[in-house]
């Protein structure tokens, strides 16, 4: 019977690292700790028991480490690999990376590095636990299929509760409207509807983007031949290609006024003119609108006709930008990072908390696609075993780019104060925040202040003095 608690396996043929490991582990509250001194005795255990984690030593008689290694990602590719060996070479780095080591360790590097790194691999195991026994619970409770909203990675209970509203609303035959800022997953939505309805028709995707009345018309309802110069034969539109599936209009706040008329027709009727025919078509697709734009607002401007309004927002899904789903950071950086790693033809590297430090306190302007460059370009940029965070501190501490809350914070900072404080206490003020949101981490909370960690270090000290 498989033992729930979990425990730390410990693979060394040296003794004294073996009792010295364990006595360390247990000091630092790990009560479950087993130690192997023959990597052949290994297998019957890692079978019986969950392990949360395996130190593993390289250099042993009877099976070299990397022959270990390389059978444990084999046969339980669950458990995370921490090599640590007296061996401190770049090249046996990559070799233990690429035979599938979650992290190295050299034995000459202080405790807290192993310990660290334990307890990395732990929180990242019980994330991923956590996230499928959520996904699975709640889906089952709620009747969800799973495989719809696979490509949706999220523990947010807001999101969660638009997967039940989804089910609920995937067998209509009314328009469904999405919404949300740039980058928040609008098309994938999309997908988890067209997949939801079971229609027997595929997903058509339309970007209005850009599109002229005339481009529209075309590109949805296709023409036939002799329509307009260079319209040698007939052509299906999309619309058609979509019959029994269902039709995507991403960007439909951008629609002309003419288009919106002929949508609205579609959307009343199921009737359709193909360019330079005279008789209509009937259309049965289910149509999913999805704009960024705030189509209230867009009414009351007299950009967005009210009817086409009303009829596109008869069910309606508002997806919830990325700052306000701050638990779902975490998943969404291993996730991209495993995405990244596998394009590159590598280990995912160690994702260090720094990395959540920095994270916290950025705005995602761009959302889940804005996350997923940063992590892609810093796993391209990493050289080590651990996430490079170069790329990410240039596009955090860059002042040129734009900021909403940033803008928001600026307009009320002062505005309920009665007094102002002296330029001296705003200035301790400021660098007291900007260190307590940085954790104490002095290059962190420089970056955010625009200084350098010199010109931050200068002001701590002379506010000590003072």
């Amino acid at each position: 019977m498989e033992d729930k608690s979990g425990c730390i396996l410990i693979v060394d043929d040296d003794l004294n690292i073996l009792k010295r490991t364990e006595r360390l582990l247990r000091f630092n509250g790990y009560e479950e700790v087993i130690s192997c001194a023959n990597p052949l005795h290994i297998w019957p255990l890692i079978e019986k028991r969950k392990v949360l984690a395996m130190v593993l030593d390289l250099l042993m008689p009877g099976m070299d480490g990397y022959q270990v290694l390389e059978e444990v990602n084999s046969r339980r590719p669950d458990i995370p690999v921490i090599v640590a060996t007296a061996v401190d070479d770049l090249e046996v780095v990559i070799r233990c990376m690429k035979a599938g080591a979650f992290d190295y360790v050299p034995k000459s590097a202080e405790s807290t590095r192993l310990l660290a790194s334990i307890k990395h691999a732990e929180a990242i195991g019980q994330l991923l636990e956590d996230n499928r026994a959520l996904k699975q619970s709640l889906l089952a409770e709620n009747q969800y299929h799973p495989e719809h909203f696979s490509k949706i990675v999220t523990r947010n209970r807001q999101l969660l509760a638009l997967f039940k509203y989804v089910e609920a609303i995937a067998g209509s035959d009314k328009p469904i409207l999405i919404t949300g800022e740039s980058g928040t997953g609008k098309e994938l939505f999309a997908n988890a509807i067209h997949a939801a309805s079971r229609r027997s028709g595929k997903l058509v995707t339309v970007n209005a983007a850009g599109l002229d009345d005339t481009m529209f018309s075309d590109t949805l309802f296709g023409h036939k031949r002799g329509a307009f110069t260079g319209a040698e034969s007939d052509r299906p539109g999309l619309i058609e290609q979509a019959a029994g599936g269902t039709l995507f209009l991403d960007e439909i706040g951008d629609l002309s006024a003419q288009s919106q008329i002929k949508l609205l027709r579609l959307i009343e009727q199921r009737l359709y003119y193909p360019l330079g025919a005279d008789l209509t078509k009937v259309s049965d697709a289910l149509i999913i609108a999805a704009t960024h734009r705030d189509l209230k607002e867009e009414t009351r401007a007299g950009r967005f006709r009210l009817d086409l309004f009303y009829r596109l927002e008869t069910h309606h899904i508002s997806i919830p930008p990325l700052r306000e789903r701050p638990e779902d950071l975490s998943l969404l950086v291993e996730h991209f990072a495993e995405i990244a790693a596998q394009k590159f033809g590598r280990k995912k590297p160690y994702i260090p908390e720094e990395l959540y430090q920095l994270l916290n306190t950025w705005d995602f302007p761009g959302n889940v696609r804005e996350l997923e460059s940063m992590i892609h370009d810093a796993v391209g940029s990493s050289n080590g075993a651990s996430l490079s965070l170069t790329s990410l501190k240039s596009r955090i501490f860059d002042r040129h780019i734009p900021r909403p809350a940033a803008a928001k914070l600026h307009e009320g900072l002062f505005h309920s104060a009665t007094i102002l404080p002296t330029l001296q206490e705003a200035n301790q003020m400021l660098i007291q925040e900007a260190l307590r949101r940085a954790g104490g981490n002095q290059g962190i909370a420089a970056g955010y202040l625009g200084i350098s960690r010199t010109a931050l270090n200068r002001r701590l000290n002379r506010e000590e003095e003072a």
